[in-house]
């Protein structure tokens, strides 16, 4: 790949910015990264001053919503040493999600190169309280033109990133979904499209004016499987085995997922992945067994379900003393941010 080049800002924000109060992916660093698709090849990536972008009415994006990104994070140690963790598996994700909407797929190089060379020139913005982190969203979405009903024949990439603090603060309470869907069998619930999320927004907003926080999503077909929580996969942990269900069309890849699952079999808990019913939970409450459910993913990378509601009963999850979720917690962050040894081999140094 040829050389990336780079165009600094003139102002730079970051002196304005109060990093020991960040919220989550609203302020948004100097710089962002920018590639084009056209006459069927990628360009070199630039680097360039966060800013608008223009588009024509026409682009496709707003028409047949090719669009898709991924969620990944960059962390300092005490060293002030820059981390990436598991990078290469968001690069396979991105790509299987452009290959589902018809997006051609990007080069390794552009994607790896371009991320690690925005990273060198926004180090700063980089926060080192705790909890804290780089978000990173990469995007590609559908700049060509037309109203044909067709695979655009342009598309932009681009990673823009955010200091932020934690996703959620506190445990949440959750409503199981019994009308609508997240995805459906052959559909594009596996990969991270944009409308994927779109979809959520207003079944979850019924279940927030019933005193909700999010929503745990049911298989489409019969509303029996409990299949993902809100834009997280979920965990519960009935007696002492930690159950998630498989991955499938409907339910995506989750790199905090597969993390926690190997994570959890080092530590020596036992561990199922399977599907599981919304019944088997609903008795397993009422009867004890049921000790703890959580989500898993990037952003919050775990977090607790205090309550989950189901059919007019809200049922309350034990409070302990030392729970599996926060050990896992601890544990991937410790990773993350090199303070325990990574013997997986996911942490990448920029």
């Amino acid at each position: 790949m040829n050389t990336i080049k780079v165009t600094p800002t003139t102002t730079s924000k970051i002196d304005s910015i109060d990093f020991k109060n960040l919220g989550f992916g609203t302020v948004f660093s100097d710089h962002m990264l920018v590639c084009d698709y056209k006459n069927g090849a990628w360009s070199t990536p630039e680097i360039v001053p966060f800013q608008p972008i223009s588009l024509m009415p026409s682009a496709k994006i707003f028409h047949y919503g090719q669009s898709i990104f991924e969620g990944m994070k960059a962390y300092k140690d005490t060293d002030k040493k820059t981390w990436l963790f598991r990078p290469d598996e968001n690069f396979k994700r991105f790509n299987i999600s452009a290959k589902r909407l018809s997006i051609p797929e990007l080069p390794e190089a552009v994607f790896m190169e371009g991320l690690k060379a925005l990273l060198k020139v926004d180090e700063q913005w980089i926060p080192t309280q705790d909890g804290s982190s780089l978000y990173i969203r990469p995007i590609i979405f559908a700049t060509g033109e037309g109203f044909h009903a067709s695979p655009a024949d342009a598309y932009k990439f681009m990673i823009c990133t955010a200091p932020s603090g934690a996703y959620f603060a506190g445990k949440v309470k959750v409503l199981i979904e019994q009308n609508y869907s997240r995805s459906a069998n052959g559909g594009v619930g596996y990969a991270k499209a944009g409308g994927n999320y779109a979809g959520q927004f207003y079944p979850t907003q019924l279940a927030i004016d019933k005193g909700y926080d999010q929503v745990i999503w049911t298989d489409d077909n019969t509303h029996e499987y409990i299949e993902e929580a809100g834009a997280m996969n979920i965990f519960v942990r009935i007696n002492d085995t930690l159950i998630t269900g498989p991955t499938s069309d409907r339910i995506l890849d989750g790199i905090t997922r597969k993390s926690i699952l190997d994570i959890a079999k080092d530590e020596g808990i036992k561990v199922e992945v399977r599907k599981f019913t919304v019944t088997e939970i609903v008795e397993a409450s009422k009867n004890g067994s049921l000790k703890e459910m959580f989500g898993a993913g990037t952003a919050a990378v775990i977090s607790p379900i205090a309550t989950f509601g189901f059919k007019d009963t809200d049922y309350d999850l034990p409070e302990l003393e030392n729970p599996v979720a926060l050990q896992l917690k601890k544990r991937i962050m410790d990773i993350q941010t090199n303070k325990a040894e990574d013997l997986f081999g996911w942490t990448v140094n920029v």
